[in-house]
């Protein structure tokens, strides 16, 4: 039966003629009007004559939502009060909460551009980078292990997340952005910025065997996800789908997937050591003996009884003082046209049964008809993809990107599926608006934080999440894509740990370099299939540092990030999901991160405030930016009566406001 399959190509190969197996490929009309590979146009924004509508448009943003509004017999939502605005932006800019002294400038702030001076606070913040370099991590799932069995780690994975985190807060044009990411390599070998970013090539998972390892399986899958993660992130398209044969929906043809791919068949994996030969070779000949009876030690801690455990992990520990620091290093790749093999059009997505060779090309349903392949053995092949990719008059780069921004600060894309804008994604709510800022974002020169500004000054933006005509508009728009009020979101698990952080006053702000490891139950390590890294980091105080700096290890997620939804980064997360359900609030009543900083939280209470009058009224505006209610103060209060400076009565309560829907809800 085996033989059968590659017959049957070697058949279809010799009947067809290899260009009818790969052709250069035609598109139909139909095929070239979907409204995704059409140029963007740019309508101006509508204007209005009513005084009412033109006070509320603030922003061009606005007169593209209130005519869809109007058009709709709906109206926006009244304004938000400014406690509830500026605890909204800041953690939509930084993830953290802003502290009582910030919500009480901007309440008291009466100048005309109060609000826009927050904003431009907030977007010059360090932190700006933290929280919008975190959603790019999630888009081309960042992470610093291999996943599959052995998931070996990533040592300096970590200078990926901080240049990604710096070209936010630099603002750094967005087209430089992913030629930088795709090809900096090629652009500058000798530019550690640029080789750091050109690590984005090395993000996805990496299966790694031992004995019978199948290097070509090995090659295949390597260029499978650089391609695939190209559709995703950049383009907004499921381009991976074409991979195994023509893309069932979209204009995709499976010849068109190896010609993206074979811009990768030079690329190879390159680690710079940053150490001369002498320092690397005094550091191996150090580590190596210590290394190897770790791994005797893990080996043997698997399979060792209860009893015995205990001193196995006092024994790693010892040797883990012993290794030597590690050596710096660049995860990085490199061209070596030596090493590139054909790329061919394979049968079923089978490397076993190639078809066609192919040349390297970007997608043909946005190239003129016929466009010709390139050689194999083009130069800065990747560079070349990169730049056809930033080109102006591509239409899908700059519409992708927007859109991100825009789900961002709202919850939801103007196109909701912000990786499929294809035939099976959802067409545009507002396709005018969406052009209208891919313009402004290509004419602006890339830059990002224009974008962020033109969002956020706009009414629609400082609308409430209440309106006062909710059933109505419920049932014309459900979902709320026509933006007539704004919808209050979850915390994401990052924003929940690192406002508890900030709260109770623990928030180390140190930013970048290494990841940190939290000590762990051992028995999360052991359930794993293999031993597998995982030793707390010495300095504590790397615990109280934000979740972006804790390790991503794709076998392990901790049970606080994963109960919150937290990504899965074997895949590119396009929007992170907002569930409820029980272990969520079993995690934040018993889990020791929820229990630990509450005990802080009371700490600084008890310090800070001397009644409990005082310490109720300071734990909301901390925790929920806001004073509470007369009932929720009532109800504190008496839960406090006789016990107010037991420092175990005080932790209770604390605990108690971190699990409010004031402090895990941003309105």
């Amino acid at each position: 039966m085996k033989r059968c399959i590659p017959i049957l190509a070697l058949a279809l190969a010799l009947w067809a003629g290899e260009e009818a197996i790969a052709p250069l490929g035609t598109y139909t009309a139909m095929e070239r009007r979907h409204w995704a590979f059409q140029p963007r146009k740019d309508a101006p924004p509508p204007s209005f004559t009513d005084p009412a509508d033109k006070a509320w448009v603030k922003t061009p943003v606005d007169a593209f939502l209130l005519a869809t509004l109007k058009k709709a017999g709906l109206k926006p939502a009244p304004a938000a009060d400014r406690a509830t605005l500026i605890r909204r932006v800041a953690f939509d800019l930084t993830g953290l909460p802003p502290t009582p002294e910030e919500i009480d400038a901007f309440v008291r702030d009466k100048s005309p551009d109060a609000w826009e001076k927050v904003v431009d606070r907030l977007l010059a913040s360090p932190h700006y980078g933290e929280q919008w370099g975190r959603h790019w991590l999630d888009v081309v799932r960042f992470a610093e292990s291999d996943g599959y069995e052995y998931d070996m780690h990533r040592p300096d994975a970590w200078r990926y997340r901080d240049y990604v985190v710096q070209s936010y807060n630099d603002d750094k044009p967005y087209n430089e952005f992913v030629k930088e990411q795709l090809a900096g390599d090629e652009m500058d070998s000798k530019n550690t910025t640029d080789l750091v970013a050109s690590g984005f090539n090395r993000l996805g998972p990496l299966r790694k065997n031992a004995g019978n390892q199948d290097v070509a399986s090995s090659h295949n899958e390597v260029l499978t996800e650089m391609t695939n993660i190209v559709g995703a992130s950049f383009l907004g398209v499921t381009v991976g789908c074409a991979r195994c044969h023509d893309h069932k929906f979209d204009p995709f043809r499976q010849s068109d997937y190896y010609r993206l791919q074979a811009h990768f068949a030079q690329t190879q994996p390159n680690d710079l050591v940053l150490a001369s030969k002498e320092e690397q070779d005094a550091w191996k000949a150090k580590a190596d003996p210590v290394q190897q009876e770790m791994r005797r030690l893990q080996s043997q801690l698997r399979r060792a009884p209860d009893a015995e455990k205990a001193k196995i992990e006092l024994q790693l520990d010892a040797l883990d003082d012993k290794l030597p620091p590690p050596l710096a290093s660049i995860y990085s790749v490199q061209d070596e046209p030596k090493k590139a093999s054909p790329i061919k059009v394979l049968f079923h997505g089978d490397y076993l049964n190639p078809v066609a060779t192919v040349g390297v090309r970007p997608l043909g349903i946005l190239l003129p008809e016929a466009t010709p392949e390139a050689p194999l053995e083009t130069e800065h092949p990747r560079l070349k993809l990169a730049e056809w990719i930033v080109d102006p008059a591509n239409p899908l780069t700059a519409r992708v990107m927007v859109n991100r921004i825009w789900q961002d600060h709202f919850g939801r894309g103007l196109v909701s599926t912000s990786n499929d804008f294809g035939r099976m994604g959802t067409r545009p709510s507002h396709p005018e608006l969406l052009d209208w800022l891919a313009n402004r974002f290509v004419e602006g020169g890339w830059k990002i934080k224009p974008i962020h500004r033109l969002i956020l000054l706009s009414s629609a933006y400082r609308q409430s999440s209440l309106s006062p005509i909710e059933k109505v508009a419920i049932a014309k728009d459900s979902e709320d894509a026509l933006m007539w009020k704004f919808s209050h979101r979850r915390l994401e698990a990052e924003e929940i740990r690192d406002a508890m952080l900030a709260v109770s006053g623990r928030l180390n702000p140190k930013a970048g370099g290494p990841s940190f490891m939290v000590p762990i139950d051992p028995e999360l390590v052991l359930m794993l299939k293999r031993p597998q890294y995982w030793v707390a980091t010495r300095d504590k105080s790397e615990y109280d540092r934000r979740t972006l700096y804790m390790i991503y290890k794709r076998n392990l997620r901790l049970p606080f990030v994963e109960v919150f939804d937290a990504p899965d980064t074997l895949l590119s997360c396009a929007r992170r999901e907002q569930s409820t359900h029980a272990p969520q609030a079993l995690e934040m009543l018993n889990g020791q991160t929820s229990n630990e900083l509450a005990a802080v939280f009371a700490r600084r209470l008890l310090k800070e405030r001397a009644t409990s009058a005082e310490r109720v009224d300071y734990a909301w505006r901390l925790a929920a930016g806001r004073l509470p209610t007369a009932s929720e103060k009532a109800l504190a209060l008496k839960f406090l009566a006789g016990a107010s400076d037991d420092p175990a009565r005080v932790k209770e309560f604390a605990l108690a406001v971190f699990n409010l829907n004031a402090f895990e809800y941003v309105n």
